[in-house]
C-alpha cells in the first residue's frame, strides 16, 4: 500500500515573496470590494469588519508572508531581510492592486 505523502489539511505553504506578493493582490482585490458594506455604526456591522479583515487580509498574510512554521531562529540583533522582502512585496501588491480597483470603480 503507498503511503500517503501529505494532504491538503497537512501541508503547510513556503513563504516566498511571489506568494506573499499574491496574498497583497488577493487582499487588494477583496478589501475594495467588501469596503461599502461597512458604512454603518451598527455593531453587527464592526463585527463583519473584523471578520472580514481576518479572513481576507490578516489570514492570507500569516500564511503566505510569515507562514506557519518558523524554519531558522534569527538572532535578536539581526534582522530577517527574507521576511522584509515579502512584508515590502505584500504591502506593494495590496497597495497597487487596491489603488487599481478603486479606479476602476470610480473612486479614488
Amino acid at each position: 500500500m503507498p503511503a500517503v505523502v501529505g494532504s491538503a489539511f497537512g501541508m503547510s505553504p513556503t513563504p516566498t515573496p511571489v506568494t506573499a506578493g499574491l496574498a497583497g493582490i488577493f487582499s487588494g482585490l477583496t478589501w475594495p470590494l467588501i469596503w461599502p458594506f461597512f458604512n454603518g455604526t451598527a455593531a453587527l456591522g464592526t463585527v463583519w469588519l473584523m471578520l472580514a479583515t481576518i479572513v481576507l487580509v490578516a489570514l492570507p498574510a500569516h500564511a503566505f508572508v510569515l507562514g506557519f512554521k518558523r524554519k531558522q531562529i534569527v538572532r535578536a540583533d539581526a534582522i530577517d531581510s527574507a521576511l522584509l522582502v515579502r512584508i515590502g512585496a505584500w504591502l506593494a501588491c495590496a497597495a497597487a492592486t487596491a489603488f487599481l480597483v478603486s479606479g476602476f470603480r470610480g473612486s479614488a
